[in-house]
């Protein structure tokens, strides 16, 4: 029983981490390179700049991403996945697949 529980845990820790609609997209619009902003705000036009921002910051917050802030005029700012960001890469692939199956 108490494998199960932690089991349960670690799900409920991971889903707290990359939980939601738009965290999952947005490790699959860095997943080819490191980005900036406006490319990552292209990728997903669905997403306002407002939950953009958010999300971002919280994917950061969580060691999922690193940003990079250039002291350039005007400011550049760029975002890439950390290691913990990429080993997410092989996960989406397999919830492609299953996605694909169950559609």
């Amino acid at each position: 029983m108490t494998k199960n529980k932690d089991f349960w845990r670690w799900i409920e820790a991971a889903l707290n981490v990359i939980g939601g609609k738009w965290k999952l997209l947005i490790v699959i619009a860095l997943k080819d390179g490191t980005q900036r902003y406006s490319e990552i705000s292209h990728k997903l036009p669905a997403i306002s700049e407002r939950m953009l921002v958010k999300q971002l910051r919280e994917m950061e917050h969580d060691g999922i991403i690193t940003r990079t802030v250039y002291p350039v005029v005007p400011a550049k700012v760029e975002y890439s996945l950390t290691q913990s960001g990429k080993k997410l890469i092989p996960v989406l692939k397999i919830l492609g697949i299953w996605s694909i199956i169950y559609l």
